[in-house]
């Protein structure tokens, strides 16, 4: 079993920046992909972004492309959502996600485990 814990979510005006993190316990990870997902008030849970395990392949939505970065450091367990010039449409509840195949994928139903998640609200 792998344990997600996500932090870094908080209130913050639009045009700020914030960096999330999801670190890992449990049995090891290296080898997971890793992805983001966010989920606003009434809407389904949607893909953000991804990584593989080794760090060199990533995949963005199309929404969040140019602003969002995923990055991750396995000696740390953990894997890092920068999100810059936030806007209001960014506020969600943020999951990070592992899946054991390697390759990264976007549906949610192909990742094994799942944090609780960090509210990040974007305020005008």
């Amino acid at each position: 079993q792998v344990q997600l814990v996500e932090s870094g979510g908080g209130l913050v005006q639009a045009g700020n920046s914030l960096r999330l993190s999801c670190v890992a316990s449990g049995r090891t990870w290296v080898t997971y992909a890793v992805g983001w997902f966010r989920q606003a008030p009434g809407k389904e849970r949607e893909f953000v972004t991804a990584i593989t395990w080794s760090g060199d392949r990533t995949l963005y939505a199309d929404s969040v492309k140019g602003r969002f970065t995923i990055s991750r450091d396995n000696a740390k367990n953990t894997v890092y959502l920068q999100i810059d010039n936030l806007k209001p449409e960014d506020t969600a509840l943020y999951y990070c996600a592992a899946k054991r195949r390697p390759v990264i994928t976007t549906p949610a139903g192909d990742y094994d485990y799942w944090g609780k998640g960090t509210l990040v609200t974007v305020s005008s």
